[in-house]
């Protein structure tokens, strides 16, 4: 008999999901929740915040319902539980009703361990009423950054969650998410009613991604030297603001050899379902995609994830780069962004029909995401320190780090470019005022009589490039602003300070376009399991295949079976029976019975196991 739910905890964890030990701030959520207390768990992509409600969902009485907000993504949640004993199910719009009975009967009959639900099926009266009848453990609710109406992945439905208190007291609540800061921690909090719930909230910290941000200077270009030059065959992720835009970058890699597919909400259901298919069960999948892709994935091998647009806060930054090594494995997050990046998002958050109120936060969060570009310190520690994290020692693992960012005293230049648009009455763009200060005497300038003003050919010290960094850095600080309407340049309401001399800046020396840069060395913080001798390449290579076609008469995605991360120990540590190879992190009961020969025959022949 098993002790103490700590004892419980640790049986569970290595006999069904095949690990030693919990990861840091795990079995704390897990204690808290089996006491029937509530949670608010903020932990990184990565760190495992599943096993917080999955684990609960074992030890106490009743079945745990998971409340998910990608009905596209339940099928994969609960496949990957099946195959390690864990008795799960969904209920949602792609079940008929007789496979909807089904489950119910399993519900009501007590045959489930977990129940995966969207909100809006949740909220019906059937399913409301189906839970009364039925003993409940726990309440999880995934993605709980969706009740954020300041947020960027708002869905209203979250807000009426606040009726399982009422309807289900006793019953305890934890709201999971990968990224809140403090407004969207409160209103978590609120919008749920978990007034006492407790906040467990991780280190932001991905030690495995290594960060970096270009300037956009041919940027599909920029992608495919990344990508073939670091992540060749490899699975990855590219972010764009457009439809349109992820359309024809995906083409583009397509015309040059890499396997990649768009995914946007202007797809049908069944072309948006069959890419992320192929994406989650295949390995050298590159998916191009706008937002609507994303949350929810649990794919462990994504290599990088690379973004062709600024991301309109940090926020989604981090939630969308947290996507990239899942397993622990070095991973990249790469962005190239450039002034027409800000103009656009400064316009649609113009033009949007949000509240005064609402398009005041967004613009803190765009400015804070400005801010994390053009920086000159370390990207992580301005990571961190945005989310409430202080005290951190640059990481020697981004770009800023690894090349050291120069900058200029800008005071002058900056009163250059300020007195140009005021020479020429604001009413015109970057491109306009840069030929304006290096005296390019075009016929636009001559028709505007702009050859005349006191600050013709007065920046010829600078070039164009150059001029391009002064604009889109004295926009991202506040002294120039952009009309909304028409993308013309004016005085911001902090310039007359900068003009009278009362106030000076540093400004970024922006380095020269690279086609490409070799990949630093990036700290991780798992064991490092060398496969580059032949013999250890070999064998990676055949447990992988066998991984394949197990996943492929399954018609799962590969990683189900076993993570990289569990192959390559295999191959480091070579076990010879059930008894070694059930120590593998990663290899629990179910599926030492179900794969264990298999694998053992690969690595030790055919006498293996």
């Amino acid at each position: 008999m098993i002790a103490t739910m700590t004892d419980q905890a640790h049986h569970i964890l290595k006999q069904t999901f095949g690990y030693s030990s919990f990861k840091q701030g795990q079995l704390d959520v897990i204690s808290r929740v089996c006491e029937g207390k509530d949670a608010i768990v903020l932990m990184p992509t990565g760190s495992g915040k599943s096993l917080c409600y999955q684990l609960p969902a074992l030890i106490r009485e009743g079945v745990g319902v998971v409340v998910s907000p990608l009905i596209a993504l339940m099928q994969n949640q609960v496949d990957a539980l099946k195959l390690m004993g864990i008795r799960a199910a969904f209920i949602n719009s792609t079940l008929d009703y007789k496979a909807v009975t089904a489950v119910e009967s399993s519900v009501v009959n007590n045959r489930l361990d977990l129940l995966y639900v969207a909100p809006e099926r949740l909220l019906t009266d059937r399913c409301l009423d189906l839970l009364s009848r039925t003993k409940i453990a726990l309440f999880a609710i995934d993605e709980a950054h969706c009740v954020s109406q300041w947020g960027h992945d708002f869905r209203p439905e979250y807000l009426k969650l606040s009726i399982l208190k009422e309807k289900f007291p006793g019953v305890p609540r934890i709201a999971l998410t990968a990224t809140a800061d403090m407004v969207t921690r409160a209103e978590i909090r609120d919008r749920l009613i978990l007034d006492e719930a407790r906040f467990f909230v991780s280190s932001f910290d991905r030690p495995n991604i290594f960060y970096r941000v270009a300037l956009k200077d041919n940027a599909r270009r920029q992608l495919l030297h990344f990508i073939k030059g670091e992540h060749g065959g490899e699975a990855g992720i590219v972010y764009c603001l457009s439809r349109k835009k992820t359309e024809t970058v995906a083409a583009f890699l397509q015309q040059n050899n890499i396997r990649a597919l768009p995914y946007h909400a202007g797809m049908s259901d069944a072309s948006r379902l069959q890419n992320q298919s192929c994406f989650l069960k295949e390995d050298d999948v590159v998916m191009v995609a706008t937002i609507a892709f994303g949350m929810g994935i649990d794919k462990p091998n994504v290599r990088f994830v690379a973004h062709m647009d600024l991301p309109k806060s940090i926020e989604a930054y981090y939630q969308e780069t947290g996507r990239a090594g899942r397993d622990g494995e070095p991973a990249d997050a790469w962005m190239v962004y450039g002034m027409g990046d800000v103009i656009t998002l400064r316009q649609m958050l113009s033009q949007s029909e949000a509240s005064p109120e609402h398009k005041h936060v967004e613009q803190i969060r765009l400015n804070a995401m400005l801010g994390y570009c053009e920086t000159t310190a370390c990207r992580r520690v301005t990571l961190l320190k945005y989310f409430g994290e202080e005290g951190h020692k640059p990481c020697g693992a981004c770009d800023t780090c690894v090349d050291e960012v120069k900058s200029f005293e800008g005071t002058i230049a900056a009163q250059k470019a300020l007195s140009c648009i005021y020479r020429t009455e604001q009413r015109f763009g970057a491109a306009h005022l840069i030929d304006v200060l290096l005296g390019n005497n075009t016929e636009r300038v001559a028709r505007f009589g702009h050859d005349r003003v006191s600050t013709f050919g007065i920046g010829k010290e600078l070039s164009t490039r150059a001029w391009h960094s002064v604009f889109r850095q004295l926009i991202a600080m506040g002294y120039i602003a952009v009309d909304m309407e028409h993308g013309s340049l004016k005085l911001g309401a902090e310039s007359t300070a900068l003009l009278k001399g009362q106030r000076r800046i540093q400004l970024r020396e922006d380095p020269e376009p690279k086609k490409h840069k070799p990949k630093a060395i990036v700290k991780t913080t798992r064991e490092d399991i060398d496969i580059s001798d032949v013999s250890s390449r070999g064998l990676w290579e055949n447990l992988r295949e066998l991984r394949r076609e197990i996943a492929a008469k399954k018609n799962l995605p590969a990683y189900m079976i076993f993570h990289d991360t569990t192959l390559k120990a295999m191959v480091k540590y070579r076990p010879k029976n059930t008894m070694e190879l059930s120590r593998i992190p990663g290899v629990g009961d179910k599926k030492l019975a179900q794969y264990g020969k298999k694998f053992l025959v690969v690595i030790n022949g055919e006498n293996g196991g």
